[in-house]
């Protein structure tokens, strides 16, 4: 297979794996234990903690351990709707992951007020929205998805959080596609809360870590025996945690760089000069193309490329089996047609060369053949 959906998921890195096997055997210890194996596990949980931190340029006391992304968005939302019952106002972005939505979703049914700021034709937030949408006295957090997991854009965090804090409120990053892409440093874009996940860096799924500021306040959502300095009860994942300080230390030191990312851009519109590649123009991430096909159905071209033994994808894997056009492409001004035919490519770290120049043939015969069977009345429209 070659694989280009590392937006949904990574592989593993063998060393990630290597890591952690010996906590799935013979160190099964639980770190709260007082006898030697639980010592011994809670040294390789707090070596992980400092990886993690050493990662985004944080304190390791300031790293909470979850299932996942998922879990450290409905935890922060649900402490920031707690501590802060007057101050109602939630902001978020027009694109953000689904987790956030929901999460929005929730809080205004818990009584509170959503503010959703809109994006340019090219996906980055307006920011002259985002000063308007700001209440003093009134907005508890800002929270942004720091990169799109459709089209790469990256948000200009540092100017968002800038604008927060002059207003008073606490600002929470969503940094699960920028990690293993590009660098994060929360001292200098200094963000209150930042939620990431191992499966999107080649550690496993089910780990993940949510960065609480030393200044910033958490109200636990997970309570039961005081696990991760009573913020996150449950006794950890040991060979995840471990797993995911591993990939940290990896991804620290492996850069990712767009040069495959832009040949099968140039490749492909040397080839096919119609096709619309989003946000362009706009700073993305370096292993992310979102493209229009023109008269190409895009389920269509996934399954054929599929029988090719190329994975790609339509969008979020969050919404690959639901019947919806992409609220990311609509909050960019395109309609529910044209992302109908908009297929993301994403690299990992792990993609070769010779991979990409074999997926461009392939991508370009699917889509010749796919156009000269195109019936545009055939395409189910989700307008």
């Amino acid at each position: 297979m070659i694989y280009l959906d590392a937006n949904a998921t990574t592989p593993a890195d063998p060393a990630v794996i290597e890591a952690m096997l010996p906590w799935l055997r013979e160190n099964y210890g639980n770190p709260s234990a007082s006898y030697a194996a639980g010592r011994h596990a809670r040294r390789a949980v707090e070596k992980a903690r400092a990886q993690v931190a050493t990662l985004i340029g944080a304190e390791a006391s300031e790293i909470i351990f979850t299932s996942g992304a998922t879990e450290s968005i409905n935890s922060l939302h649900l402490s920031a709707r707690h501590l802060n019952p007057e101050r109602p106002l939630l902001i978020i972005s027009a694109t953000e992951h689904a987790a956030t939505l929901e999460s929005a979703a929730r809080w205004q049914k818990q009584g509170g007020r959503v503010k959703t700021v809109p994006v340019s034709p090219h996906g980055l937030l307006d920011l002259e929205a985002l000063d308007r949408a700001l209440e003093p006295e009134k907005t508890a957090l800002v929270s942004i998805l720091w990169a799109n997991n459709e089209t790469g854009v990256i948000q200009p965090m540092a100017e968002i959080v800038s604008m927060a804090h002059r207003c008073g409120a606490l600002v929470h990053a969503d940094a699960v596609q920028m990690l293993g892409k590009l660098s994060v440093d929360v001292k200098s874009v200094p963000v209150d809360y930042l939620s990431l996940s191992g499966h999107k860096m080649h550690a496993p799924k089910g780990i993940g870590a949510l960065h609480v500021s030393h200044h910033a306040p958490f109200h636990s959502f997970l309570i039961g025996g005081g696990q991760e300095n009573e913020r996150r009860s449950g006794t950890e994942n040991v060979p995840g945690i471990v797993a995911l300080g591993k990939a940290s230390e990896i991804t620290a030191s492996s850069p990712h760089n767009s040069e495959l990312r832009d040949l099968l851009e140039r490749r492909l519109l040397a080839s096919l000069p119609d096709i619309l590649i989003h946000s362009q123009d706009a700073p993305r991430l370096p292993n992310t193309s979102s493209i229009h096909f023109p008269n190409v159905d895009a389920a269509g071209l996934i399954i054929r490329l599929d029988q090719k033994g190329i994975a790609c994808s339509g969008g979020s894997a969050c919404h690959t089996a639901s019947l919806h056009p992409s609220h990311v492409l609509e909050a960019m001004g395109y309609d529910a047609r044209h992302a109908e035919s908009t297929v993301r490519f994403s690299l990992s770290r792990f993609t070769t060369r010779i991979e990409i120049e074999q997926a461009i043939q392939e991508i370009i015969a699917a889509v010749k053949h796919l156009r000269a069977q195109w019936n545009h009345d055939s395409v189910v429209s989700l307008a």
